[in-house]
């Protein structure tokens, strides 16, 4: 049987707001098969990181459902899902070595030190942090710290990778390079990801295919060929800068 991956279906997701609730994901729907690195891109405040949380689990759903090869996970817990989580900041552990981090989640799953080092050794050295196993992560520049997360979020070969705007917070000529390297590590290791963005040129770099969010729903899903050639109508044309 063939794997259908990520299934999200017509999903809402709502907030409290003086009294009122409001939504924050209006009814969204889409597919992201085994393999494929879809992206989210939107501007501030259009729902994209509150559906990513939705996918994870650490969201309540008003309506609708997330499904993994058309189980439903409403029952499952987020630690239960199999899904890894890269977030803007890292939020890498300052009591831990780079090696350390990377291979938190190897040994959560019980791996033992002999198996876990050969892993620790391939990822580092397929981000580009070959050597620095025994470095402090308070001792990293951004990008450094960045490359540690993304390692030690593939380390336990997620069925899923959640990506949480994770460049935004460095300065454009090292969002340029990282985002060409992320796009990389992903196809190289086939991994799903679902990758949330703000910024056109990330989501163009990193994805196979991009969603747009405006005001909590999705407006359109193509490649970038498709959406710079296709604007379906003023509002994707005028973000896209088309």
């Amino acid at each position: 049987m063939t794997a259908r991956g990520l299934e999200v279906s017509d999903v809402v997701v709502e907030y409290e707001a003086a009294g009122r609730w409001l939504p924050a994901v209006a009814g969204v729907s889409f597919d992201v098969v085994p393999g494929e690195v879809l992206g989210l891109l939107g501007p501030s405040g259009c729902g994209k990181s509150t559906l990513l949380r939705a996918i994870a689990g650490l969201e309540r759903l008003v309506r609708g459902a997330v499904s993994w090869d058309g189980a439903d996970l409403a029952p499952v817990p987020v630690h239960r899902r199999g899904f890894g989580l890269m977030f803007q900041d890292g939020q890498l552990f300052p009591h831990r070595d780079v090696a350390g981090n990377v291979a938190f989640g190897l040994q959560m799953a019980g791996l033992g030190p002999a198996e876990r080092a050969p892993r620790v050794h391939e990822l580092l050295a397929m981000v580009g942090l070959e050597g620095f196993e025994r470095r402090q992560v308070e001792t990293l520049s951004g990008g450094e710290r960045q490359r540690v997360a993304l390692a030690r979020s593939l380390a336990p070969t997620p069925r899923l990778l959640l990506l949480d705007e994770p460049l935004s917070a460095l300065d454009r000529a090292l969002r340029e390079q990282l985002a060409e390297d992320l796009a990389r590590v992903l196809h190289e290791t086939r991994t799903t990801a679902v990758f949330v963005t703000h910024d056109q040129d990330e989501a163009f770099a990193v994805a196979d295919r991009i969603g747009v969010m405006f005001s909590g729903k999705l407006v359109q899903v193509g490649t970038a060929a498709e959406l710079r050639a296709e604007g379906i109508d003023r509002s994707v044309r005028a973000f896209l800068g088309n």
